[in-house]
């Protein structure tokens, strides 16, 4: 989930700028919100003299990846996802408990068991293998997905609440702390604006009682699919 400068945000081109990067920890699920590059144009330094540069202008800071997760609906996307992942996790679990348990049987039942039985627990172990390394590809190309559908669609409209607030309050820029490229060695807390933020969207766009959001997030892909035969027996990977 990413961001951009306020007045010269536009809606056709938001998502694409937020395509910095998802990065995702498949276990355990955690709805990861990744805020764009920079919230501000240039190198401008955010110093803490009372919200102004030394020209007077205004300029405040927000941790966009803070505030779209600590929205109302934020938090509510976030529970609606970890539930809609939650049996493909238990799946991707599951798996790697078999392999490791196959991995454990050949280790102790080396020079106990036959050639032809050790074996065989190595190719069953090289098929759960692969079936792992290609749920778990599926399953964080899915999660990603949905994440990048969350922030597009509750970033769109905190824009609007941020560039409403801006201009009601005299910023000339607001940059975004949360992005890893944006140039801020300094920023006082006294400019930080996310608070302010976050009750401002909750108030424009509250969540009802027993509501949610339409669902934005892929199908999920089919629960199994034929594993390909491993061309030689090779001991279990994770």
């Amino acid at each position: 989930m990413n961001s951009r400068m306020l007045a010269s945000a536009r809606p056709g081109s938001f998502r694409k700028t937020l395509q910095c990067a998802v990065p995702f920890a498949l276990v355990p699920f955690a709805l990861v919100i990744i805020a764009a590059c920079v919230f501000g144009a240039g190198a401008v330094r955010a110093q803490g003299a009372a919200g102004s540069s030394a020209a007077g202008a205004k300029i405040g800071v927000i941790n966009v990846r803070q505030a779209i997760a600590s929205t109302a609906e934020g938090k509510q996307a976030g529970a609606e996802l970890q539930s809609q992942f939650a049996a493909r996790q238990t799946e991707l679990e599951g798996l790697n408990k078999d392999i490791n348990s196959l991995r454990q049987r050949i280790e102790t039942g080396t020079g106990k068991i036959s050639q032809e039985e050790q074996a065989r627990l190595q190719r069953e172990g090289e098929v759960k293998a692969r079936q792992l390394e290609r749920k778990q590809s599926e399953y964080q190309e899915d999660v990603n997905a949905a994440q990048a559908d969350v922030f597009d669609r509750i970033g769109r409209k905190m824009i609007d609440v941020l560039d409403r607030y801006a201009r009601e309050n005299g910023y000339v820029a607001v940059l975004d702390t949360s992005a890893q490229n944006t140039p801020i060695l300094f920023a006082s807390t006294n400019i930080d604006v996310t608070q302010d933020i976050v009750k401002l969207y909750d108030t424009a766009y509250p969540i009802k009682a027993g509501s949610a959001p339409a669902a934005t997030t892929p199908a999920a892909r089919p629960a199994t699919r034929p594993a390909a035969q491993p061309p030689a027996a090779k001991p279990p990977q994770r």
